[in-house]
C-alpha cells in the first residue's frame, strides 16, 4: 500500500502531518526538546527499533527539523538538536500537551509540568490572536481562502 503524500496538498495541516504525522516523530521531537539527543539514548528511552529510529531521524534532518552535531571524532558519534524550524514545531507539541493534560491525564493529573521562564510560574499554552492578543479558538474564527489556496470551479 502506497502512503498518501500529504506534503503535496494545498493545506498547512496536511503539509505539517507530512513532516511529523508518523507517530514516532513527535515523540522523538519531545525527547530532543528535553535534551535526549543521542541515538542510543533516544532508542533506549523510546523503546523504538534502531531501523525505525534511523529512518525517522533521517526524515526529520532532511526536513530541517533536526540537525546532526558531531560530539565525538573517535569513533565518530552524533547527537540531534532542534533547528529553528524544529523549535517552532515543538510549540505545536505544547498545544497537544494542553489537550492531552485536559482529556487524557485521568485522575493522576498531568505527567509533566511546565514552568514559564518569564514569570517563573507553572502554566500551560493558550492560543491568542497575533493581532489583538485576545484568546483565539475554532469557535471564534472564520476560515477564508489564503494566497496559496487552490480554487477549483
Amino acid at each position: 500500500m502506497q502512503r498518501t503524500r500529504f506534503g503535496d496538498m494545498a493545506c498547512s495541516i496536511a503539509r505539517t502531518l507530512d513532516v511529523i504525522g508518523e507517530p514516532w516523530s513527535p515523540l522523538i521531537l519531545r525527547n530532543v526538546m528535553v535534551g535526549v539527543g543521542r541515538f542510543d539514548h533516544l532508542q533506549q528511552s523510546l523503546g523504538i527499533s534502531r531501523k525505525v529510529l534511523t529512518e525517522r531521524l533521517r526524515w526529520l534532518v532532511d526536513n530541517d527539523v533536526l540537525e546532526r552535531r558531531q560530539y565525538s571524532e573517535r569513533p565518530p558519534r552524533y547527537e540531534y538538536a532542534l533547528t529553528v524550524k524544529g523549535t517552532e514545531l515543538c510549540d505545536l507539541l505544547m498545544v497537544m500537551v494542553r489537550w492531552g493534560d485536559r482529556w487524557t491525564a485521568g485522575g493522576a493529573g498531568p505527567p509533566v509540568l511546565y514552568r514559564h521562564h518569564a514569570c517563573g510560574e507553572i502554566g500551560h499554552v493558550e492560543l491568542h490572536c497575533s493581532v489583538c492578543d485576545r484568546p483565539m479558538d475554532v469557535t471564534g474564527i472564520d476560515i477564508l481562502p489564503g494566497p496559496g489556496a487552490v480554487i477549483t470551479t
